[in-house]
């Protein structure tokens, strides 16, 4: 390569590394223990526990459910009831002053089988939240969720220049040297170059599907705009409902049209994810990837007969299958000690590069004051 050219890429890796180093490291320490966020839930005693029974054992209605949930906050009304993708024992139902609030929310746990209240998992306090709230947007809503995304695509050009020059600055060593008896920036720059590489692949996954998942208000707004407008054309301009029919009667509704599907959440009307005059049932696959992805059934809330139901277009779908890849969250524990230990070596990659870059300007700023004193001298 021309050195004219390395110099350029070795400024585009230079500063896309330095400006988003700061952040990324972030992302990766609070990255680390949603990995495990279900078990450090249970080490913290704010994981909900259901009681075993026989699998056989009978369910309640969804009806039952809601009447159960909200005599926990009568002031509040419904806005999502959701369960787990591995465990249908228990329903979160998520409440709040209004189909629209972003404040104010409960979610109450209740037994799918018993009724019984197991719990209600705080939504806006404790260290998962921080973690999360961190990792999302920097506690600064849409704006930081779409600075983190800048971030993200700064890191992508830093790992696509860092593959540019590692050729040519490796091209007289073997692979994987680490030249421990030279300087200790010699060491941590071989030491760089190597974490580097071994995790090339998974940061740009990590990287492209964060991008991608700081995009998901904006994919859903545009959803809303683009499909959703046309699921509920028909009862544009229609009063709002006074009062709600059977939602186990939507429910069952469906199942009926989706009976190989799951249930995977449940919007209530008026919220983001239905209309004023829907329930949104949104039903999941059983396999592996199609387990994340949702196809949405939208329920006419009053009467109880579906209206309109169709596959999430590609848009949609890509945001679905960008989050367990990015969260490594679909293969298991072996999947999630892989993802932690790749998280780890990317904090040392990046940590690594930031000492490079102090170490360097020390030393060039000694340089410079060498220089200035003895031409005084």
């Amino acid at each position: 390569m021309p050195g004219t050219n390395l110099r350029r890429w070795a400024w585009i890796h230079k500063w896309s590394s330095l400006i988003c180093t700061v952040f990324m490291l972030l992302l990766c320490l609070t990255g680390l223990p949603l990995i495990f966020h279900h078990e450090i839930g249970h080490l913290l005693g704010t994981e909900i526990e259901a009681p075993e029974m026989p699998a056989d054992t009978l369910h309640i209605s969804m009806d039952r459910v809601m009447e159960i949930a909200i005599a926990q906050h009568p002031d509040k009304v419904g806005m999502f009831a959701s369960q787990e993708e591995d465990d249908e024992r228990v329903w979160y139902v998520t409440l709040s002053d209004t189909p629209t609030s972003e404040t104010g929310m409960k979610q109450v746990a209740v037994d799918a089988r018993t009724g019984d209240v197991l719990g209600q998992p705080q939504l806006d306090n404790g260290f998962m939240y921080i973690m999360f709230s961190l990792h999302l947007n920097l506690f600064a809503g849409l704006a930081g969720m779409l600075f983190l995304g800048f971030m993200g695509m700064l890191l992508i050009v830093a790992i696509i220049s860092g593959i540019v020059l590692y050729g040519p600055f490796m091209k007289k060593l073997e692979f994987g040297t680490v030249r421990a008896d030279k300087s200790t920036r010699l060491k941590w720059l071989d030491l760089h170059n190597l974490l580097g590489i071994v995790t090339l692949a998974w940061l740009l996954v990590v990287g492209a599907t964060g991008v991608i998942n700081t995009w998901a208000d904006l994919v859903i707004k545009y959803w809303q705009m683009d499909q959703m407008a046309e699921m509920v054309a028909p009862y544009k301009g229609q009063p709002p409902l006074e009062k709600l029919g059977s939602l186990q009667k939507a429910v069952d509704a469906a199942i009926a049209l989706e009976p190989e599907m799951k249930m995977g959440f449940i919007a209530f009307p008026g919220t983001t994810f239905s209309s004023p005059h829907h329930y949104g049932v949104f039903m999941r696959g059983t396999e592996p990837l199609t387990s994340r992805l949702f196809k949405p059934v939208l329920v006419d809330a009053s009467t109880g007969e579906v209206t309109d139901s169709r596959t999430l277009p590609w848009y949609a779908t890509a945001l679905l299958i960008s989050q367990p890849l990015h969260f490594g969250d679909y293969g298991g524990r072996p999947m999630q000690i892989m993802w932690a230990i790749l998280d780890i070596l990317s904090i040392i990659v990046l940590g690594s590069g930031l000492y490079l870059w102090i170490v360097r300007r020390k030393t060039s700023e000694a340089r410079l004051a060498k220089l200035i004193q003895a031409h005084q001298t």
